[in-house]
């Protein structure tokens, strides 16, 4: 009787040669079109499913060029992860030092930014090209445990010959991507990789658990900047008449007065100072106000004119929403959960009620709590263009939605039924 795919994670742990012959087999068996012996594991048999449209080549390794020092240097001192590193360093180094495997940190492009741990194992990785700057997205170099947590934006372990290229099949990994916990932006991917021998199921828990630490950490960090921004921002605010916010170089409010607090606002991409327009306020004067923004309200009507939303769906996980309206355009990145809900908004232009989004998102029309607290979040910064009982993009509005080339990398991450459902819709039957 064939095993289960949790069966052979199982089997890693105890026997890892026979486990290895076993996925071995399952990956000649998919790759020739023969049944296989064993179940791959869905998030693998997504992932193999992918490189097989992709073209990644199985039986020869590419790499791409490794990026200079100096740009490694440049990445490292921009980056958000940066600020979790000791986090990153404290939850897992000292257990992977004695388990003989190595840490790795890449950004949201997949490049290899820090790397620590036994040297025996990093010259191991050396021969694999795991080296500082390399680029291992997943339609780079297969499937892999920094490249395919960061499309599945979820845990993914990642053992032998689940490995889509040979060359990595002497290797073991687990992957935890770190998202930015103010919009869900992916940040990069947190790895414990090793040789074969040392897999153990652990391994996955243990790193999605300190990559959630580092979340945490990053949310007190965000929370900090804004109470020192607020205590600056209060006795500006007493002396002014009318309605007027202060919020962060990101939007996130400090204080507020005279109007109802609005938790982000939407800012252009690169605000200056003097007269603009934004959606949660309209007219407004914008001033630089130590690390952040002064936002005056101006007393008149917002101008009229119908506006232009860019939905832009085509990467497999940089996803955002343009606006081009009378005062200019303005982008915004988009999390993954607001890019399932405005794509489906966008299909549905004459609009869906709670219920409708609930059963389309969760297969569940009773879970309206959910969506509700979601588009609240959306519309405070779409909430010029989206109307509500249903909800709609405005009439006036012209919508457009690019969308990958393939239908089937239409939002990889998403298990909402209707979008399951759009993915396959377009698919040409075998």
């Amino acid at each position: 009787m064939a095993l289960s795919p949790m069966d052979v994670t199982r089997l890693a742990a105890v026997d890892t040669a026979r486990a290895a012959r076993m996925l071995s087999e399952v990956r000649s068996a998919r790759l020739s079109g023969r049944p296989a012996p064993v179940a791959a594991r869905p998030v693998i048999e997504q992932s193999w499913d992918r490189m097989l449209r992709s073209g990644v080549d199985p039986d020869h390794d590419f790499r791409s060029g490794l990026l200079s020092r100096e740009e490694v240097q440049r990445r490292r001192e921009t980056s958000a992860l940066r600020h979790v590193l000791p986090v990153l360093r404290e939850g897992l180094l000292s257990v992977a030092d004695v388990t003989h495997q190595i840490m790795v940190v890449a950004d949201d492009e997949g490049r290899v930014l820090w790397r620590e741990g036994s040297p025996r194992v990093l010259r191991k990785a050396d021969g694999l090209g795991f080296e500082l700057g390399a680029d291992w997205r997943e339609d780079v170099v297969g499937t892999n445990g920094v490249g395919t947590p960061a499309v599945a934006r979820r845990p993914v372990q990642v053992f032998a010959a689940e490995h889509f290229v040979r060359s990595h099949a002497t290797w073991t990994c687990a992957g935890a991507p770190i998202t930015d916990p103010r919009d869900g932006r992916l940040l990069g991917v947190v790895d414990v990789s090793g040789p074969l021998e040392t897999m153990h199921p652990a391994t996955l828990a243990w790193v999605d658990s300190v990559a959630k630490l580092a979340e945490a950490r990053l949310r007190e960090r965000h929370q900090r900047s804004l109470e020192r921004l607020r205590a600056v921002a209060a006795p500006v605010l007493a002396r002014l008449g009318g309605r007027a916010l202060v919020v962060d170089r990101d939007g996130w409010t400090a204080a507020v007065t005279g109007m109802p607090y609005t938790e982000r606002v939407a800012l252009p991409k690169s605000p200056a100072g003097g007269p603009n327009w934004l959606p949660a306020i309209g007219p407004c004067t914008v001033e630089p106000l130590d690390e952040g923004w002064l936002l005056r309200a101006a007393q008149e009507p917002v101008p009229g004119g119908a506006a232009r939303i860019l939905l832009d769906l085509r990467q497999p996980r940089r996803w955002s929403v343009q606006v081009q309206g009378s005062a200019g355009p303005w982008t915004r990145e988009l999390s993954p959960r607001h890019a399932e809900l405005l794509y489906l908004l966008a299909v549905h232009r004459g609009g869906r009620s709670a219920a409708g989004l609930a059963e389309d998102m969760f297969g569940d029309p009773a879970r309206t709590v959910t969506v509700r607290a979601e588009m609240s979040r959306v519309r405070r910064y779409l909430g010029a263009y989206l109307e509500h009982r249903p909800y709609r993009f405005c009439e006036d509005a012209e919508v457009e939605v690019l969308l990958p080339e393939d239908p089937r990398d239409l939002l990889p991450h998403s298990t909402a039924p209707a979008v399951a459902k759009r993915r396959t819709a377009s698919v040409p039957a075998p």
